[in-house]
């Protein structure tokens, strides 16, 4: 199907005119600063004030990593949801075209369950304890000879326990908090750092600054090529697996990929009218990159992350299942490691978050798929359908 000449681009718009007024602009950047500021208010109140010493919210006692994945969603909210919302004629065209992939449709349904739970999981869900009294109970419905002893699942238990007495639910649950958690997270600082990076490049080759966009390019192939895996072991032995240190290193060790897209992107607009209007009337290189550059380069680098994420899901899920991962956090990898040794005859506990964590990472291949055929009408076969 060829593209209707009135169609938009998420690359197309100016976003300097999707408000009406520099006062709304100034509403939307003062009511970011002051979630951001709440955040970190709230954090200081946790960490310094009441030091752990109970849970804050109900029976979930919320750690570093959420704070940053608080922070990540207040970003997703107002550099994505929020602009999609004001534009209802991008976002209907986006959705057009992305509902045609019908098997992205039901993963996106999927990947927005593992997110609720996820998010809600804490507050209803207790942590997985040791009760060994109830190790190795298969799932409701389910009958398993467990060490020469037949047993039955019960709805206490309803997807079965691991060998220390873990509900497996409970796992699963918690499983999908660490996984949105590293994913997005990971990917926030990838795409911060390489739209920067990518964009600077770019427009340091405009205006003449091309030592610049040498060094930084140089920069990111070697880095590209640098043994993270070793850094992480180096860093395991020093420190102690910390699932921060992971998100971290996932984070400024996986943006090559997005500035080389950006400072593409980046090539091509740098030496366009509107760019060499604001360089003309004194715009410094920061506010062309951040009002410019970075927007306009929009839908290439959500396609990319969208990539990311399932890769640093998969990536993390990896480590724990090697044994380095944070043990105070409740991994898919680690369940399906830890199910190994019983695997014979306790199938479901290393199967079932196997099962979750292999839809996920599917999912996300799936809806990414979809959102390039969306974004991107090159991307689109002339006469082709969704699935």
């Amino acid at each position: 199907m060829a593209t209707e000449n009135n169609d938009i681009s998420f690359e197309d718009i100016d976003w300097d005119t999707q408000s009406t007024s520099t006062l709304s602009l100034s509403k939307q950047g003062i009511a970011e600063g002051v979630c951001y500021l709440l955040i970190v208010a709230l954090f200081a109140y946790d960490y310094a004030v009441i030091e752990n010493a109970h849970p804050l919210i109900w029976n979930w006692d919320v750690l570093s990593v959420e704070w940053l994945f608080a922070a990540t969603f207040v970003a997703l909210f107002f550099h994505i949801a929020l602009p999609l919302y004001k534009n209802e004629r991008m976002r209907q065209f986006y959705w057009r075209r992305f509902k045609k992939n019908r098997i992205a449709i039901v993963a996106l349904a999927y990947l927005a369950v593992v997110f609720v739970i996820g998010i809600l999981g804490p507050l209803v869900v207790d942590p997985p304890q040791v009760r060994f009294t109830n190790r190795i109970l298969p799932p409701v419905g389910v009958t398993a000879v467990v060490d020469g002893v037949a047993k039955t699942g019960t709805w206490q238990y309803p997807l079965g326990t691991s060998a220390e007495g873990r509900g497996i639910l409970a796992l699963v649950v918690y499983g999908m908090r660490v996984s949105m958690e590293v994913g997005l997270v990971s990917t926030i600082i990838a795409v911060f750092i390489g739209s920067l990076v990518g964009s600077v490049a770019a427009l340091a080759t405009a205006t003449d600054i091309g030592w610049m966009d040498e060094v930084l390019m140089r920069y990111t192939d070697i880095q590209s090529v640098f043994p993270v895996f070793i850094l992480l072991l180096l860093l395991v032995y020093l420190f102690g697996a910390e699932l921060w240190m992971i998100i971290a290193l996932y984070g400024f060790f996986g943006w090559e990929g997005i500035a080389r897209t950006v400072r593409g992107e980046a090539l091509q607009r740098s030496s366009e009218a509107y760019i060499k209007a604001a360089r003309a009337s004194g715009a410094n290189m920061l506010y062309i990159v951040r009002t410019h550059l970075i927007p306009n380069s929009a839908n290439s680098v959500i396609i990319s992350a969208s990539v990311l994420i399932p890769g640093f899901i998969l990536g993390e899920a990896t480590l724990a299942f090697l044994g380095f991962s944070d043990p105070s956090t409740f991994s898919w990898g680690r369940t399906i490691s830890a199910g190994q040794a019983n695997i014979e005859q306790a199938w479901w506990i290393s199967t079932i978050p196997g099962l979750f964590l292999f839809f996920t990472v599917l999912s996300f291949y799936y809806v990414g798929e979809a959102m390039r055929d969306a974004m991107d009408p090159r991307q689109e076969i002339e006469g082709g359908g969704g699935l």
